[in-house]
């Protein structure tokens, strides 16, 4: 029995992985994450967040990285030194699961693409902000754009006034960079598989039908088989 951790920016995804299977995913904030929470079980994660890692490190978890880990894909082409430990569990899930050549589209605080070939091998990709974070970052950065946008559906028409142009230009931005991530995977590699997940993946969807949404599990699979877990 091993709990399973994706450990996100903004969210936490955690499962027990017992008998071959997991239990129900639960969601939780991240910055709720404490030692106390891993009491008992045996935990392996992927985790983006260098300073809840460091507040973590005496809580017994095993952290996979592309240096550490145990899949089948091969991260030697790349300079993994500061690969995210969610794109190594992405690939692995995808080598593991899917035809390959695959990408991975993760539409989450950020936007990433990770690419997998025919030969197993981890060949790059690409790393943008997400829907929120771009509608953060203008907030920021401005002095009269409000964060106080709803993030909805894929816009229709350009607002006619503040509030809905920033969700037209954050979301047909956002959909403009996962467009163009799957376009560049279909150049590189002639992909024969497209994967859409993360907390956003929903709303991409409808404007990339070809792709596939799997479940909640499938980065905690990918953490689990990085983490050598049968």
């Amino acid at each position: 029995m091993f709990q399973v951790l994706d450990i996100g920016n903004t969210h936490t995804r955690i499962a027990v992985w017992e008998n071959g299977e997991f239990s129900p995913v639960r969601i939780v904030n991240t910055a709720e994450l404490e030692c106390s929470c891993f009491a008992g079980i045996p935990a392996v994660a992927a985790c983006v967040c260098a300073e809840l890692k460091a507040r973590l490190e005496n809580c017994g978890i095993t952290f996979i990285s592309a240096l550490n880990q145990q899949s089948k894909v091969d991260f030697s082409p790349v300079d993994c030194s500061t690969l995210g430990a969610d794109r190594v569990a992405n690939a692995a899930a995808l080598a593991e699961f899917y035809p390959l050549p695959g990408a991975v589209i993760d539409c989450g605080t950020a936007i990433t693409l990770e690419l997998v070939d025919e030969n197993c091998r981890f060949v790059g990709g690409a790393i943008a902000p997400g829907r929120a974070l771009m509608r953060s970052a203008l907030a920021r950065g401005t002095s009269q754009l409000p964060e106080s946008v709803v993030l909805a559906e894929i816009p229709a028409n350009p607002g006619r006034n503040t509030i809905d142009a920033i969700g037209f230009g954050v979301g047909r931005g956002a959909l403009g960079v996962v467009r163009e991530f799957a376009g560049a995977a279909r150049e590189a590699l002639n992909i024969r598989t497209l994967i859409l997940t993360g907390g956003d993946a929903p709303f991409f969807k409808e404007a990339l039908p070809e792709a596939i949404v799997p479940g909640a599990e499938f980065t905690l699979h990918g953490v689990r088989l990085a983490a050598g877990i049968k």
